[in-house]
């Protein structure tokens, strides 16, 4: 069965109606995210490389660990089970740092995917070990860590392998140096 997410209103409040994920990108309903960010010792963030099968930016840098919120569920939860999912790494919800929270309005894919989200944003101050990590290949190809002024750089030049999100990043940014 298709995973169900809780529909929102423009403010972000649940409206008790869910719906099935890809009917909520059809219809261009509001609906909650999560990104979470793994920085390490070494002042280096992880990025993963999103697979080439993804609906959506497939083959680009993004985010650590990014998914949507299924109904019924937390952010926190759903940030637990999407780290879980990606790349494999179990965490204590007492790890997950809330930092802040930004909406997103974007159309992709020729006008067929409508993408209207509320993205709770989590960073975890962690030293992975990259080749411990395991993902799925229907999600994510590869993982790297960058320094943080580079990472600034990538952004600075809008890359054209890196996924945007330009507010979330300042953000991000002003939170960590």
């Amino acid at each position: 069965m298709e995973e169900q997410i809780d529909i929102l209103d423009e403010k972000g409040n649940k409206t008790g109606k869910v719906k099935a994920k890809s009917e909520v990108h059809k219809d261009g309903d509001w609906h909650r995210t999560v990104h979470i960010w793994f920085i390490n010792s070494k002042n280096q963030l992880l990025l993963q490389r999103r697979s080439k099968q993804k609906i959506n930016h497939p083959d680009m840098w993004d985010v650590s660990v990014a998914g949507h919120i299924s109904a019924g569920q937390t952010s926190e939860e759903a940030a637990m089970r999407e780290i879980q999912e990606e790349v494999g790494v179990e965490i204590n919800a007492s790890e997950l740092q809330y930092l802040f929270t930004v909406t997103s309005d974007s159309i992709l894919n020729n006008g067929t995917y409508l993408d209207r989200e509320f993205q709770d944003v989590y960073l975890i101050k962690k030293d992975l070990d990259l080749s411990k990590l395991t993902f799925s290949d229907r999600e994510v190809d590869e993982v790297r860590f960058i320094d943080v002024a580079e990472f600034k750089k990538w952004v600075e030049e809008k890359r054209s392998d890196l996924v945007m999100h330009t507010d979330e990043y300042r953000q991000l940014f002003a939170y960590i140096g």
